[in-house]
């Protein structure tokens, strides 16, 4: 047994693992073999659990984030079709100013752009004044969770956002990066978050106007 399976026999959470590595492994089938599936599945897990308060849903979200790792890993490998140019936002927790531009972004590319966001050092939970201030513009935050930045999702996008997270980002040559200066909106007020959350707007709509030319 790993670790990821050690601990937990009220969640059963090895066959939970069991059962989301065949799942995957059928979506996949002719990409990848199922034991880089089932390596992606537990490593996604592990990954998952480190930082993790609450494990209630935490099968599901590995479920989640192991299919999108999975996806990029693809990506990047040039096994999967590419359809849409990938833009990937960096910040330090992943549960501020990355989670915004990656809502925005989703919002206004209307399926035009493949998004994600991770966290340098990610934290485990969204404060309220970021999901109250997305949603007053009609952007509902009820699927969004912290991601850790992993390899294969900055290898599959096409431009690297960061927002505070240092040097913690691996450069890779032939993608574009951008560093925005953006103040941190995690514990702020809602107004001052408002005034960040318009901020972020702005630059995405500038970006995402390059990137349809």
């Amino acid at each position: 047994m790993t670790r990821a399976t050690e601990g937990l026999p009220q969640h059963h959470i090895g066959d939970q693992l069991h059962r989301i590595t065949d799942e995957l492994a059928e979506k996949f089938q002719g990409v990848f073999a199922r034991g880089t599936v089932g390596r992606f599945v537990y490593e996604t897990y592990d990954l998952l659990e480190a930082r993790a308060t609450v494990t209630l849903h935490l099968a599901s979200l590995t479920a989640r984030f192991a299919k999108q790792r999975l996806t990029d890993y693809g990506r990047a490998q040039g096994l999967t079709p590419i359809t849409a140019p990938q833009v990937l936002f960096i910040c330090l927790h992943n549960i501020g100013r990355s989670q915004i531009a990656a809502a925005l972004l989703n919002h206004h590319a209307s399926g035009k752009v493949a998004v994600r966001s991770a966290g340098s050092h990610p934290q485990d939970q969204m404060p309220d004044t970021i999901t109250d201030a997305l949603a007053e513009l009609g952007i509902p935050l009820t699927e969004a969770y912290p991601k850790p930045l992993t390899d294969e999702v900055v290898r599959a996008a096409d431009v690297v956002v960061t927002m505070g997270c240092g040097d913690a980002c691996p450069v890779y040559p032939g993608k574009r990066y951008l560093d925005w200066d953006i103040p941190d909106p995690v514990g702020a007020p809602l107004d001052q978050v408002r005034r960040i959350r318009d901020d972020i707007g702005h630059r995405i709509r500038g970006l995402l106007s390059e990137l349809s030319d």
